[in-house]
Order: structure tokens, then sequence, then C-alpha cells
């Protein structure tokens, strides 16, 4: 299971020219579902996801997490995360997760993220979207669990 959560202004998903969902301060988050992931992962990597002290307190310290400033996520499903590209120039997607599998962890992922009361909103799973954000730092971290 992987993620990469990028501390945003702001962030939009657009699907067929048409905007689908967006977010205002927050976090982006790009899920990767791996074969052989877990429910105890998805339990790690949600928790995590909302406490991380990514955003700065008043001395400009990363100190408070998404829950203390109550913050939105943008959860976009990416199986590319999921890519081996040590051999070849053509990436490898034998690690991700099979689509139904993949799909039914995701919307797992999205509830226990919603559990926690702040806006949640996602991307479409399997869907060609655009994603545009506006990175706040940068800010970005890669979750691997």
């Amino acid at each position: 299971m992987k993620a990469v959560i990028q501390r945003v202004n702001n962030a939009t998903v657009t699907i067929n020219n048409e905007i689908h969902s967006s977010i205002e301060k927050g976090m982006l988050v790009l899920f990767c579902v791996e074969k052989g992931d877990t429910d105890d992962k998805l339990d790690w990597m949600a928790k995590k996801i909302l406490s991380l002290r990514m955003f700065e307190d008043e001395s400009e310290k990363m100190n408070k997490s998404i829950m203390d400033i109550k913050g939105e996520l943008l959860v976009v499903s990416q199986f590319t995360l999921a890519a081996n590209c040590q051999k070849g120039t053509r990436p490898s997607f034998d690690n991700a997760e099979f689509p139904q599998k993949a799909n039914e962890m995701y919307e797992k992922f999205v509830k226990l993220l919603s559990d926690s009361k702040l806006t949640v909103k996602t991307g479409v799973f399997a869907a060609m979207m655009q994603v545009s954000l506006c990175n706040d730092g940068p800010v970005t971290f890669v979750l691997q669990k």
C-alpha cells in the first residue's frame, strides 16, 4: 500500500472537462493498493495521514495535523504508484491489486478518513482524471506500508 500526500492550498479533479470535486486547504492523497494489502494496512495508513504533522503552527514549524487545522482531503486512486520501473523502459504493474479488490479497499480507505468528520472528497476509481493542485511549500511525503 502506498500513498503520496501533498499539502495543498487547493486541489481539483476534472473528468471529461467537468470539475468532479475540489478542496481548499488540506491534503491531496494519491492512493494505491498492492497485492497482499490488508485491512490492517488500511487502518495504519488512515491513522498516519490523519495524524501526520505536516502543517505549520504559529512558529512556522510542522507541528499540526490535518485534524488540527480541520483541513480537507481529496483522495484519488492511482494504481501507477505500484509500478516497477527497474527493468527496461516500460513500467510493470504486476504489483497492483486487481481492480475489484482495489476498489473495495479504496472505498474502505475513504470511509476510514471520512469517519474523522473532516471533508473528504474523491476522484472516480479507474476513470481518466486530470488532477490539479497548488502544492503548499511544496510539502510532499510518500507513505508505504
